[in-house]
């Protein structure tokens, strides 16, 4: 693929700011230019701290870093507290811990649980958390004693 560089010519470009070509003595005054573009917007060759100014030589505007917290780790213990959803606590050793997340800060979370003692959980020692309406059933269906159940003969036959 054929990427090339696409420069607009210097004299086009003070054309379309508005402003006039050096004479091509190189001797002359060199006129201010207007703090507002023909398009209205601040020109970022008199105010340098204008939103479309470039950052630097040849390089497009940069972007806005994200913010360092979102918020949606707060956001999610807020709306299992109120709604009082029953949650698993994998910890980081595999042990589950069952219960309503009563209460959270920085470094921990407090658990109600039920007919056991409410525990303090530290979230550097949490592996993952999901609600436990999610966790996965197991189906445990009454079968036979191997015993009791017939075991059919089946003739094999041999060949010679």
């Amino acid at each position: 693929m054929n990427r090339k560089l696409i420069r607009p010519n210097l004299s086009e470009l003070k054309d379309r700011l508005g402003l006039p070509a050096k004479p091509a003595g190189g001797e002359g005054i060199t006129p201010t230019p207007s703090p507002v573009t023909a398009g209205g917007e601040p020109n970022p060759i008199t105010n340098p701290s204008a939103a479309t100014a470039p950052q630097g030589p040849g390089s497009p505007r940069r972007r806005i870093a994200p913010p360092e917290q979102t918020n949606a780790e707060s956001f999610y213990y807020l709306k299992q507290m109120q709604a009082k959803t029953p949650m698993v606590i994998v910890l980081q050793d595999d042990e589950k811990v069952r219960g309503v997340i009563e209460w959270y800060d920085k470094h921990c979370l407090k658990i109600n649980r039920v007919k056991e003692p409410n525990v303090l959980v530290p979230k550097h020692n949490i592996k993952y958390i999901y609600k436990q309406e999610e966790e996965p059933r197991i189906r445990r269906t009454r079968t036979a004693k191997k015993e009791d159940a017939p075991v059919p003969e089946v003739e094999i036959p041999v060949y010679d």
